[in-house]
């Protein structure tokens, strides 16, 4: 009991601060839940995703092109200004989680 309510503080503590879940212990990956790992997103990206400003919007976005890009920022294919090194703290998994709940959200 003691070990999992660690690992839910440090997740919850991980999402406070806008970390990557992937930086976690395991036993604390194992636990994260995709709208905690969504949830870095929208701290730039807007609300489920729907932009506020310049920062482009996930909204709308088929998970399958949203995997895609985050793998391509993960393997510096595609270039931006801080995605590539957010995108490198996600494993694939995190990253497909990521995808599947933001498309969900949205429609």
């Amino acid at each position: 009991m003691i070990r999992k309510r660690s690992a839910l503080r440090a997740t919850a503590c991980a999402a406070a601060v806008g970390l990557p879940l992937a930086a976690l212990p395991a036993a604390a990956e194992d636990m994260a839940k995709p709208e905690l790992l969504a949830a870095n997103c929208f701290n730039c990206h807007g609300p489920n995703g729907e932009s506020l400003g310049t920062v482009p919007e996930l909204a709308g976005i088929p998970a399958s092109l949203l995997i895609r890009n985050l793998r391509e920022f993960k393997s510096d294919t595609k270039i931006a200004t801080i995605m590539n090194r957010i995108a490198k703290g996600y494993s694939d998994a995190e990253i497909e989680a990521i995808a599947r709940y933001i498309e969900r959200v949205n429609q």
